[in-house]
């Protein structure tokens, strides 16, 4: 039997419009799945209705939790992708919910063993005793495209044995062709910016899931991300074992781990929630805007703590690529948020497409002074995303903002790894750990548009800011594992660059400003940096930095005497 059926479309790969096609000739079929989900979500709000005007909402509150994750799991994988994202927001959801939430990330019911043992045998065109000499005889864990077991190959590896549900493609094309449908029409009901390509958010979901119920794109992925973080020890990856591999059938090394959200093993290992909580941030930031290929799924089924203190990434079938362009617009509009610099943040908004080019950003500005400013408050670490969906959804009806579909699985993934952190830290501000990585990224970025952007930050209206760059150094200093000479070697030597032309005179303007020398400034900033600063690494810095220094760079700063001659 052929459990991996490719109608409709007869395709790997998601097309909406072989999609539609195959089912405008089938009405009846998307007709009674509209009513399924209709009936069955009806009736759950009918309940909690009826809970509300008999005044019997606290008692049933478990019995409704139950319910709805039932109710998700009857409707299948894409209403389960939508709860798993739900499952890690305690801001968002209440806890009673959260709790049945968060059992739809590996405590799904199973499908038949028997299934799944053909499908292994089918995709691998051999018995289980051939490729495995242990087998469990059932799943260690159910999630929404798949099952997993756990098993010993011939050469000893203990490995994982992921196998995906049958006829999933069938199922996942009906949901996303209501959810399509159901774009289509509320688009026209919605202001301009919010029912702005819905339609294509609902396409750009329907990719990333075809492609997580490809096993082999699965594997290329996993093996990318494990080349991105090869040198990072805090990071781990397990190995894909290829020969044992196919679209439906995933054979990957076994890692044992804690799951992020069980406090109580998290504590009794030993193993620091705050230091993992710095590391998901970390190595989340260093996706988006180092390697700009991120996890675009990181709920806590898919993150392990392991016993050794690392975070354990798992299940790479939803992932995303961004351009160098995107990595740098979004490391700007971080640090442009951090100085309150709110026009240079509408036109990052521009840039990133949330405002058309042709928008007049004038009056904008002062909105999201008030609307992010507020969400901000005193301290950058009182922000965070619920705050700012908050505030953000209000002004998104007073002026043209829209999401672009690019950016639906990025904020989806930040918004998830910031619900995780809160989960081990309720105190946790993605603002404080964030910043510190993008401030070094922009001090030590070595490319020339990281470097554009970093004037962009220090340089505004002709004059150099010198309080940002102290704020900058701070900030980035607050991170235990930044040193400041290499950042000062990469800063001298772009100086004494052709490159560093403008720079040079910005600096040149600013210490001479007003007819005295600004010596307070610099003070000010060798304060910031001089405890870091030993004789003997100043010597090594300095020999290391002038022999990097070509003869060229200097005469580039220097008047050449021949010249005024």
């Amino acid at each position: 039997m052929n459990y991996s059926q490719l109608e409709p479309g007869q395709s790997l790969s998601y097309d909406a419009e072989a999609i539609a096609s195959y089912y405008r000739f089938r009405p009846w079929q998307v007709i009674w799945r509209a009513i399924a989900v209709v009936w069955l979500f009806g009736n759950f709000a009918l309940h909690l209705y009826w809970d509300k005007i008999t005044n019997r909402e606290l008692i049933n509150q478990p019995k409704r939790a139950r319910e709805l994750r039932k109710v998700i799991t009857a409707l299948g994988p894409a209403y389960i992708k939508v709860g798993q994202a739900l499952s890690t927001r305690p801001d968002l959801i209440r806890k009673d919910f959260l709790d049945e939430l968060t059992k739809l990330q590996d405590q799904l019911p199973p499908f038949p063993n028997h299934i799944a043992f053909d499908i292994i045998e089918l995709g691998l065109e051999r018995s289980i005793s051939e490729v495995y000499r242990e087998f469990s005889p059932n799943p260690i864990a159910a999630a929404s495209l798949g099952q997993v077991y756990k098993a010993v190959l011939h050469s000893g590896e203990t490995v994982a044995v992921k196998v995906q549900r049958p006829n999933l493609r069938p199922q996942l094309s009906l949901d996303l062709y209501l959810m399509r449908l159901l774009a289509g029409w509320i688009e026209p009901w919605l202001p301009l910016n919010l029912g702005h390509d819905l339609a294509l958010i609902v396409d750009e979901f329907g990719l990333k899931l075809f492609e997580e119920i490809d096993y082999l794109n699965e594997a290329q992925n996993a093996e990318q991300f494990a080349a991105n973080f090869a040198g990072d020890p805090e990071v781990k990856v397990p190995v894909i074992y290829h020969q044992y591999c196919n679209n439906y059938v995933l054979t990957l090394e076994w890692i044992d781990g804690i799951k992020l959200t069980d406090l109580e093993k998290l504590s009794a290992a030993g193993l620091d929630a705050d230091n993992l909580v710095r590391i998901g941030v970390t190595s989340g930031l260093r996706q988006l805007l180092e390697y700009g290929f991120f996890h675009a799924d990181p709920h806590p089924g898919n993150l392990f703590a392991t016993l050794d203190g690392r975070m354990a990434y798992i299940d790479f079938g939803m992932m995303d690529q961004l351009s160098e362009s995107m990595k740098e617009t979004i490391a700007s509009a971080v640090v442009q948020l951090i100085n309150r610099d709110y026009e240079g943040l509408a036109q990052d908004f521009v840039n990133l497409g949330f405002l058309t080019p042709d928008t007049d950003i004038k009056p904008i500005i002062p909105a999201l002074e008030a609307v992010l400013g507020n969400a901000i408050g005193e301290s950058v670490g009182n922000f965070n995303f619920k705050t700012i969906t908050d505030e953000f959804s209000e002004l998104m009806y007073e002026y043209p903002f829209r999401l672009p579909a690019k950016f639906a699985l990025i904020i989806r993934s930040l918004v998830t790894q910031e619900g995780l952190a809160l989960s081990l830290n309720p105190d946790f501000k993605i603002v404080e750990v964030s910043y510190p990585y993008v401030s070094q990224r922009l001090l030590t970025g070595e490319s020339p548009q990281l470097r554009r952007r970093l004037l962009d930050v220090l340089i505004k209206d002709g004059k150099f800011q010198w309080q940002r760059l102290e704020n900058m150094i701070e900030i980035a200093s607050s991170d235990d594992s930044f040193d400041i000479l290499p950042t000062a070697r990469l800063g001298l030597q772009y100086l004494l660059s052709e490159e560093g032309r403008y720079l040079r005179q910005q600096l040149l303007i600013a210490l001479t400003e007003g007819d005295r020398l600004h010596t307070d400034e610099v003070q000010r900033l060798w304060s910031l940096i001089q405890d870091d600063i030993k004789p003997q690494k100043i010597l090594d810095f300095a020999f290391n930095t002038f022999r990097q220094i070509s003869a060229e760079s200097v005469a580039a700063i220097i008047p050449s005497v021949t010249a005024s001659r």
